[in-house]
């Protein structure tokens, strides 16, 4: 990668920000913290600082508050992230059901779609218990079901699509690089 040109130069390869989507456990976490490490981007995990915020875990959000305040939540977050740059964000996997976080993340970086099968979907979250969508639900035919229902809306947001199936956090993370300077 230009890692060592960016080190040298002092050049930012992105001053806007990227925000990572997808499916729960497609690998937005893992991918937007490794990014930023590699090009000294602050990583920003929305669902951890909402939970900061709000003072409770997300499903204690879901369960005491409902969905669309966790959803109200969201979108506050993603406007106070918009008016800075050089992020490497990783969005919580309903960002993008709203037409107005999609421009948010358009009007102030590029939005990178995250995919993985549902078995590999499964083999990562089997064990979590902080997925509220997917209580009761934890296997492969659910999961199919809920990433076909998201698919249409995360491939409409996005600027382009990488799938994590297979691959090291490297590789994907060079995917990223090459796929956002463009």
């Amino acid at each position: 990668m230009c890692r060592e040109k960016a080190e040298r130069t002092g050049e930012k390869p992105f001053p806007r920000n990227l925000f990572f989507i997808g499916f729960m456990g497609c690998g937005k976490s893992t991918i937007s913290g490794k990014f930023g490490e590699l090009f000294s981007m602050e990583q920003v995990e929305m669902d951890e600082r909402i939970e900061e915020q709000a003072g409770m875990k997300i499903s204690e959000i879901f369960r005491v508050h409902g969905e669309k305040a966790f959803r109200d939540m969201e979108t506050e977050f993603l406007r106070g992230l918009c008016c800075r740059g050089g992020l490497a964000v990783s969005c919580g996997g309903g960002v993008p059901l709203r037409k107005e976080n999609v421009e948010l993340m358009k009007n102030s970086g590029k939005v990178i779609f995250l995919t993985a099968s549902p078995q590999t979907i499964y083999e990562r979250v089997k064990d979590s218990s902080d997925r509220p969508l997917l209580e009761g639900k934890k296997n492969t035919d659910a999961i199919r079901e809920m990433i076909e229902i998201r698919r249409p809306i995360y491939e409409a947001a996005a600027d382009f699509r990488i799938s994590t199936d297979g691959k090291s956090i490297e590789e994907i993370c060079r995917e990223v690089y090459e796929q956002a300077r463009r």
